[in-house]
């Protein structure tokens, strides 16, 4: 038989641990040694020591018992310790290997893969690797190895029953071969629907306010009640198969039975056979049913462990982010210039970005206005190289960012954005976030800076306090103000504002615009802003429209060109004013 490749890769994991599984194997041995005896033990007693004088001492009969019982339980112990000694491991390292990749996947990963599904295959389908392992480990060696010393004593009892008996193994092969196929199917997509099911119960827990406030309870019960009610149905059908082995197995056991049992009886009136030897003989031939079954029933886990390699593998070997590149000399100036860059994004058509030329000085400050969609967010998005570019160049310092090594690009740039990720972590965590051995007085600066120093004194403890889920213990003014402070922190050359001040309100936008523009200062800053009146002193404006830059200036000089620019403005001035 064909070894699957992910067997192979598993087997190939397991090397370090091969010392345990040595012992484990050892322990498997002795539990399948053990099996025979209790069936010798029978033919002993009946043949010796009834129905004539007992021609053994009476105390050998318990020692004998709880002596073998004695050592099933080390062996059983012993296989049980170190199987879960060698997998709990293995399973670290592939969560490790795993969580290790998704901080490595370019930000395009997540339009393919959903939060749900990476969190199923981390938490759900890797235990279910773990699982066939330790099951098919267990059955393919320690159960083949009884059948095979209960057979070798069935043909030193009687080899013409035992040839018999072992219609049976080739009849259950057929049988889990039948059943193997459709089991991996149907593990298949009881995975992705299991995924489909975190990803709405992530989005649940997620999207609370805006259930509530919506009313979208019915909607997320209904999502969730489909996709509950598909998963059992798949479960129903994998036990339906599942649970269709015993019974044709028990069947084909009892053809066999029935057969050996007449002619042992033929045997009986020859004189070949002796009752003690008959009763040994079925009793070995019954403690065959045990292992038979479990090494039928491995196809179940084995097909689920290997429908769920596939996604654990899967997102393993997902392709990461180059890593190669030069390392830019110490802090840059800032100088960023775009090349005739063109941008489209993965299966798209339309192009986002289109012929953009544009240079910008150091310590300048330009913000980037337009309508949603005009490619504002993804022209910015490309100078941390977020994404590369299709066409065209983009250069640091007169350095082509493509290249430049990823971590030392980003070494130069700090980012706040409209969408604040935060930590459930400490104040001073969260603000520091990034360095291993952060400053407090760096902290308290880059707080007082962001006008924190207030929010942070009430606190309970402090800078010490944990702020709970992306920091739902903070008001969104707070929030946004913790990403201000965590940037000011950072203290990179390159500043990256996309809506840094949307969630505030005027006082606290006031406050905050202080400190943004005390960042600012000496800083090669990129804004994206679409209230207007937050970026009228900015050096320069760029005005983004379909992919291309439609014009460029101050503030001053757009309105007196009265191009897209003065409407913009006109048509949003219009509306504060309605409102």
């Amino acid at each position: 038989m064909k070894l699957s490749p992910h067997l192979k890769r598993l087997s190939r994991m397991v090397v370090p641990y091969k010392g345990r599984l040595l012992l484990a194997l050892i322990g498997m041995a002795i539990t399948a040694a053990t099996e025979p005896t209790l069936a010798a033990m029978m033919k002993l007693l009946l043949d010796n020591g009834f129905g004539g004088q007992v021609s053994f001492s009476l105390w050998l009969v318990p020692a004998f018992v709880i002596g073998i019982f004695a050592l099933r339980g080390f062996s059983t112990f012993m296989t049980n310790y170190m199987l879960a000694w060698a997998t709990t491991r293995l399973l670290n390292e592939l969560r490790h290997m795993m969580f290790v990749r998704l901080l490595d996947v370019p930000i395009g990963f997540y339009a393919e893969s959903s939060v749900g599904r990476v969190i199923n295959a981390m938490m759900f389908e890797v235990q279910q690797i773990v699982d066939m392992l330790r099951n098919v480990f267990t059955s393919m060696i320690r159960d083949s190895l009884t059948v095979i010393g209960l057979l070798g004593y069935l043909f030193y009892l009687n080899p013409a029953l035992t040839l018999i008996t072992l219609v049976l193994i080739p009849l259950i092969a057929v049988v889990v071969r039948y059943t193997g196929k459709r089991l991996r199917r149907l593990n298949t997509h009881f995975l992705t629907i299991n995924a489909e099911m975190t990803q709405v119960i992530e989005e649940t827990t997620r999207a609370q306010q805006v259930i509530k406030i919506f009313g979208g309870q019915e909607y997320e019960r209904k999502r969730f009640e489909q996709r509950a009610g598909t998963l059992r149905g798949y479960s129903m059908r994998m036990a339906t198969t599942f649970a269709a082995t015993v019974p044709v197995t028990q069947l084909m056991t009892a053809f066999a039975v029935s057969i050996v049992i007449v002619i042992a009886l033929v045997q009986a009136n020859n004189g070949t056979t002796t009752v003690g030897s008959f009763a040994s003989f079925i009793t070995a031939m019954l403690m065959l049913l045990t292992p038979l079954k479990h090494l039928a029933e491995v196809n179940g886990p084995l097909q689920r462990g290997m429908a769920a390699a596939d996604a654990v593998f899967a997102l393993i070997d997902a392709e990461p982010e180059r890593k190669s590149g030069k390392r830019l000399p110490g802090r840059v100036k800032g100088r960023l210039e775009f090349v005739d860059v063109g941008f489209t994004y993965p299966e798209q058509k339309q192009p986002a970005l289109s012929g953009v030329n544009l240079v910008i000085e150091p310590g300048e400050t330009v913000a980037f206005v337009g309508m949603s969609g005009g490619g504002k967010s993804t022209l910015v998005n490309l100078v941390p190289g977020f994404y590369p570019v299709s066409r065209g160049e983009i250069r640091v310092d007169g350095e082509p960012i493509e290249g430049v090594a990823l971590d030392s690009l980003r070494a130069q740039i700090a980012m706040v954005s409209q969408n604040v990720v935060l930590f459930d972590d400490t104040v001073a965590a969260n603000i520091a976030y990034g360095d291993d051995n952060p400053d407090p007085k760096r902290v308290e600066a880059a707080a007082k800076a962001a006008h924190l120093a207030e929010v942070i004194a009430g606190l309970p403890e402090g800078m010490d306090t944990m702020i709970g889920d992306n920091g739902s213990r903070l008001s969104g003014g707070q929030r946004q103000r913790l990403a201000i402070a965590r940037a000011i922190y950072k203290d990179a050359p390159i500043l990256i504002l996309d809506e840094a001040t949307s969630a505030l309100d005027t006082e606290s936008e006031r406050a905050v615009q202080a400190a943004l523009d005390e960042l600012m200062r000496g800083r090669t800053t990129l804004v994206i802003a679409h209230r207007l009146s937050t970026i009228e002193r900015a050096d320069r404006i760029v005005v983004v429209a379909d992919g291309a830059i439609a014009e460029t200036g101050t503030h001053a000089e757009l309105l007196d060109k009265n191009g897209v620019y003065a409407n913009l403005y006109h048509l949003q001035f219009a509306k504060e004013t309605e409102a």
